[in-house]
């Protein structure tokens, strides 16, 4: 009886194609008289400093002004990159994890910015992955240079002059600078280097200077009541807020540096 022939079954050997990301950006408009100038001077190639109220979408128009760049096919920027201080450290060293798990944090205001702007609700991550988006801390830009960028340094207020100094020196080729912040807001109180930093900023050509105010405030009606209630308080309550809080700074500082020594010292007796 005549052997049947073996019936070859051919496999596609080709590999199916990721799915592509929906990168589709939200149309947004200016809503206020300084959010229209703002678009308008971004698209004439301007360094930005954005300062003013909370609730005036400065860090919200940075990243969708930015992320329209990046995304628009004739761009010479190929990502963003944030920048952001790690000012609270008595908060960030009690948060468990890595560095890195540690600083995700603080990313959180723009993956939720991103979430608003795209119909993707991953899109930061998948900016990330992509190399479209970098977030970092002030404590790893020595020795960077930002080329063919987009760098977008938020609550610049918490920065000392050394920090915004060493930013602002590792801009290369093809690269804008978007610094956004309210200085009624600093955790650093006097030790934050922004008033003499701005000084500078105003006597530069490349530099558009936008002040927000209360008429520009958009959050919410919430957020604009309270902040014009907080700002028809008189003088000296700012200034009480202002020395105790550097007064709690400083006691917590001396606290961790004991923490530290005590560590330290039980770590020598471990070698014994």
């Amino acid at each position: 009886m005549p052997k049947k022939a073996k019936t070859t079954i051919k496999t596609r050997t080709t590999p199916r194609e990721k799915p592509k990301m929906d990168l589709r950006l939200s149309d947004i408009h200016p809503k206020t008289e300084k959010q229209q100038i703002t678009f308008e001077q971004y698209h004439k190639g301007r360094n930005f400093c954005l300062h003013g109220m909370a609730g005036t979408g400065k860090t919200f128009m940075a990243m969708y002004l930015s992320l329209n760049e990046i995304l628009s096919k004739n761009s010479k920027a190929r990502r963003i990159i944030i920048i952001r201080s790690v000012v609270p450290t008595r908060d960030i060293g009690f948060l468990p994890g890595s560095i890195e798990e540690k600083t995700n944090v603080y990313e959180m205001p723009y993956s939720n910015i991103c979430t608003e702007l795209f119909i993707n609700k991953n899109a930061y991550e998948d900016l990330k992955d992509v190399g479209k988006i970098e977030f970092a801390t002030t404590s790893f830009v020595r020795g960077l240079t930002f080329e063919n960028a987009i760098v977008i340094i938020d609550e610049c207020q918490n920065m000392t002059f050394h920090e915004l100094d060493s930013i602002i020196t590792r801009s290369g080729n093809n690269c804008r600078l978007l610094f956004c912040g309210d200085f009624n807001q600093s955790d650093l109180g006097r030790k934050s280097g922004i008033t003499e930093f701005m000084d500078i900023l105003y006597k530069m050509k490349s530099f558009c200077m936008i002040e927000f105010d209360q008429n520009d405030i958009v959050r919410s009606g919430l957020v604009r009541e309270y902040i014009l209630a907080k700002n028809d308080l008189p003088d000296e309550y700012t200034e009480f807020w202002r020395d105790n809080t550097e007064h709690y700074e400083e006691q917590f500082e001396e606290e961790q540096e004991r923490e530290q020594e005590s560590e330290g010292f039980l770590d020598n007796l471990k070698l014994f």
